[in-house]
């Protein structure tokens, strides 16, 4: 923006205008903006952002380290799980990152969902000076908040209160899954396979409707038999694209709904003689560490808890500063990592694609 058109009284522009240009969320803007090395964004995406905000003329302002109310210095990240999946432990790297930004002190408390350790721990605790609680759960869900720890300042990352009382941060699954499909369509693809993740989930939920929507915007017919239900594991991956691969007129992409089973997937086109992608292109959900190892390296959708965790501490202090005094639910969207399975063309090596 001009000089010239700021005095002409034209308002300045704004993060959510920067946002919208870029076709991503606030969040994104600001992680980008801020330079933050831990956050899982793609190449594409920094540039989207970084060209949409030189266009626009605005200017990113790095706050200092904003002062709690009463000096509240520390923050406690009540999680349910840590140990069977990495999830908690990448929004914990990210929450803690951005409180040493802030001065903010914060610990991690696992509770293993039991309500009365995480309330007598909160007890426990009433002597820090204490800002607020992020509350952390391995399985996007609805969860009911101990009163004692919704009475103060608190910030749900990846579950949700079913009365919307509470702020929220979650990932986009919906949008994630809608952009997987899209672009198994824009590759050229046209009978696309979704083996789906454990029934109830959230997750799967979403992912499913994100699929179905991608589907319906680009005027292809759903059809039913394309449809798998699985359960997460590579065991899930490798029956349900046996049977995928039986129809009549078998799928010539497969979205899997997590990596894990993008594995077994793997290995049952590889039992039937069938090439990723040449036969079959494969898409996969989270961004494991394995999908850049695989043969060839999967294209995945980032599961973004590092980026939702630097979310939560930012939506607290805000919250602290007197900002967004009405509940908010943030979505964070999953970046797609594209890699040689949805590609054609050779595979150089492993080394050459995790460098992209």
């Amino acid at each position: 923006m001009t000089k010239s058109k700021r005095q002409a009284g034209l308002p300045r522009p704004t993060m959510m205008d920067v946002a919208a240009a870029a076709g991503v969320s606030q969040a994104t803007v600001s992680l980008v903006l801020s330079e933050s090395k831990g956050a899982r964004l793609a190449a594409e995406t920094r540039r989207r952002v970084l060209d949409a905000s030189k266009a626009l003329g605005y200017q990113f302002v790095r706050r200092g380290a904003r002062s709690a109310p009463g000096g509240q210095s520390t923050i406690v990240f009540v999680a349910d799980e840590i140990s069977t999946d990495p999830w908690m432990s990448l929004a914990f790297e990210g929450a803690r990152d951005r409180a040493i930004e802030e001065g903010v002190n914060l610990l991690m408390v696992v509770s293993h969902g039991d309500a009365d350790v995480e309330t007598n721990t909160l007890a426990d605790l009433g002597k820090l000076p204490l800002l607020g609680v992020i509350y952390g759960t391995i399985l996007t869900r609805l969860v009911q908040v101990p009163a004692r720890l919704a009475q103060g300042r608190i910030v749900l990352v990846n579950c949700y209160d079913e009365d919307r009382a509470l702020h929220s941060i979650l990932p986009g699954d919906l949008l994630g899954g809608r952009t997987a499909t899209e672009h198994l369509l824009k590759a050229g693809r046209t009978r696309i396979g979704f083996i789906n993740g454990q029934h109830g989930v959230d997750a799967a939920r979403d992912r499913l409707k994100g699929y179905r929507q991608a589907l319906a915007s680009n005027d292809v017919p759903f059809d039913p038999a394309l449809v798998r239900p699985g359960n997460w594991e590579p065991s899930a991956g490798y029956e349900m694209t046996l049977e995928l691969m039986a129809l009549d007129n078998p799928p010539d992409a497969i979205f899997c709904a997590n990596d894990m089973m993008a594995v077994g997937c793997y290995d049952a086109l590889k039992h039937l003689g069938l090439d990723v992608p040449t036969d079959v292109a494969v898409i996969g959900f989270d961004d494991r560490d394995i999908a850049q190892y695989m043969h060839p390296p999967l294209s995945t959708l980032v599961l973004p808890f590092y980026e939702m965790g630097r979310a939560a501490v930012e939506l607290m202090l805000d919250v602290a500063s007197g900002l967004h005094r009405s509940p908010s639910r943030v979505k964070i969207e999953c970046e797609l990592v594209e890699r040689h399975s949805t590609r054609g063309g050779p595979v150089t090596s492993v080394v050459d694609v995790a460098a992209e």
